[in-house]
């Protein structure tokens, strides 16, 4: 391999990001580990990885993860802004909070960590930026309507950011995964709200979507990818010597992105229809429920 790399990665409590600071690790990297709670690294730091508390919504956090780095080797290398969570929740039915916790954690973090690296990178004339978006960020499904926007933020910003940061020597990379199993898909469920309520018009709703993603969508049977393969993916966007713009992950990502390019939004929304559980006004909610 190449010389080690300093490699500051957050949201390694589970998941991509966990199992993308290990994989790092054992070809050689300095990495850091980060997560809001420090205790969830500990199966890291037993491998002899280096961990941080790092809170995406906390600068005092932020920022002191990134000097930590910048003192022991100059700069960051390599940052993988890999913290984020899915709210899914029907447009009128979320509260400003929500919506707000949602974008400071998947993108405000983002891009605040991005800004903290990139004048020791500036400095060094080298790095590496590589932004976990989804699939999400390239099409909006009933339900997910501010996780999604989100993961467009995020394809936009990236987009702005690689051409900025490429006369400095940086570099600016995107994965895409589909749906993969990790904890990710229990914890969008749990934002789901998805008991029925009576009084609720998007109640039936939501109790479908949260059956469908729970039932259905992280399962391998259904397209889902083992959290092994997003893993490789994430490595070589992090290391390859001339990283591609975009790496999506997964058949499923790659067939429903060129889906929603290819067809008129029209037929991409019946496309929708079929393969999405849609709120039912209550007379009919009422009908199919006798």
């Amino acid at each position: 391999m190449t010389s080690p790399k300093s490699v500051l990665i957050t949201g390694c409590s589970s998941g991509m990001g966990r199992s993308s600071a290990l994989a790092l690790h054992r070809l050689g990297h300095r990495v850091y580990a980060t997560a809001r709670r420090p205790e969830a690294l500990a199966a890291l730091a037993a491998e002899g990885i280096t961990t941080l508390a790092l809170d995406v919504t906390d600068e005092a956090s932020m920022a002191a993860a990134v000097r930590h780095v910048e003192e022991a080797h100059g700069s960051v290398d390599i940052l993988v802004n890999n913290a984020a969570y899915g709210l899914h929740v029907p447009v009128e039915a979320a509260t400003a909070q929500e919506i707000r916790d949602q974008f400071e954690t998947n993108v405000f973090g983002l891009v605040r960590m991005t800004q903290l690296v990139l004048p020791g990178m500036r400095r060094a004339g080298r790095g590496r930026i590589v932004n976990i978006s989804s699939m999400a960020g390239r099409f909006s499904p009933p339900g997910g309507a501010f996780y999604h926007a989100s993961k467009h933020a995020v394809e936009a910003i990236s987009d702005s950011l690689r051409l900025e940061a490429a006369p400095f020597g940086i570099e600016v990379t995107v994965v895409q995964p589909g749906p993969t199993i990790t904890e990710f898909g229990s914890t969008a469920v749990a934002t789901m709200g998805a008991e029925a309520d009576p009084a609720d018009p998007y109640g039936r709703f939501r109790a479908e979507l949260a059956d469908m993603y729970a039932r259905r969508t992280f399962r391998r049977r259904n397209g889902a990818v083992p959290a092994e393969t997003a893993t490789k993916v994430i490595v070589r966007a992090a290391t390859a010597r001339r990283p591609r713009a975009r790496y999506a992950i997964g058949a499923l990502a790659r067939t429903v992105m060129l889906a929603k390019r290819a067809l008129p939004d029209s037929a991409f929304d019946a496309v929708m229809r079929r393969n999405f559980p849609l709120p039912a006004p209550r007379s009919t909610a009422a009908a199919a429920a006798r």
